[in-house]
């Protein structure tokens, strides 16, 4: 299992024999300048919410690829009616079957709307299963007791948290959510592409390990096993 950070939220998973990818925002993104969005491959989208720093690429990898898309339904069907592959359409609590393992989605405290301003459902995260590995993608999200309950029902190998606060949980709540959901390892998203969540790394670094995590925050286009 490889996951390859392209800045912000957005990271492709590649895990029995799939590409999946995660809210692509990389031309918009002058930290992501150097990645070639042209050869980033991808057989499903994942898209957590509407906002245009979580879809600003989707449609056109979506139609170079032909990659499926998964997410809230008033999400997916937005890009249906562009002529992209709407095919995962789904909401809170659902559980995708998909070739290279299982996908469930769960919430997220955010708000969504699409680009355009339309309706974009509710913000979400997911649970994704494969490979013997559990993790949890949470999109945008504050703190909310709901993550509880993932520790409850998963055994997590480790969560993907935002940490840039203003618009979502800064460190101190991430690391708390990585209690609640018992993940040992935070994989950072969602910091310094703005200047309002411009972050202290090596201050979240000691918070981490004070708090006794692992906190890995990747370069842009680095790839990590997992």
């Amino acid at each position: 299992m490889h996951l390859t950070y392209y800045g912000h939220s957005c990271f492709l998973l590649e895990t029995g024999g799939s590409s999946v990818l995660f809210d692509p925002f990389i031309r918009p993104n002058p930290l992501a300048k150097d990645v070639e969005v042209d050869k980033i491959p991808a057989d499903f989208i994942l898209l957590s919410h509407g906002h245009a720093d979580h879809v600003a690429d989707a449609e056109e990898i979506g139609k170079r690829t032909g990659a499926d898309f998964v997410g809230m339904a008033e999400v997916v069907g937005w890009f249906g009616s562009k002529g992209l592959k709407a095919t995962y359409g789904m909401n809170l609590g659902g559980t995708l079957k998909l070739p290279f393992g299982t996908v469930k989605m769960v919430a997220a405290a955010h708000s969504s709307s699409m680009p355009d301003g339309s309706y974009g459902g509710l913000a979400a995260g997911f649970v994704v299963e494969a490979e013997g590995k559990t993790f949890y993608f949470a999109g945008d999200t504050a703190l909310t007791y709901d993550m509880k309950l993932l520790a409850e029902r998963h055994s997590l190998d480790f969560a993907i948290l935002p940490i840039g606060d203003h618009y979502t949980m800064g460190i101190d709540d991430a690391l708390t959510a990585a209690d609640w959901t018992g993940a040992p390892k935070i994989i950072g998203m969602h910091y310094d592409t703005f200047p309002p969540i411009t972050i202290d790394q090596a201050e979240a670094h000691a918070k981490a390990r004070q708090a006794g995590k692992e906190l890995v925050l990747l370069k842009i286009g680095e790839t990590i096993t997992l």
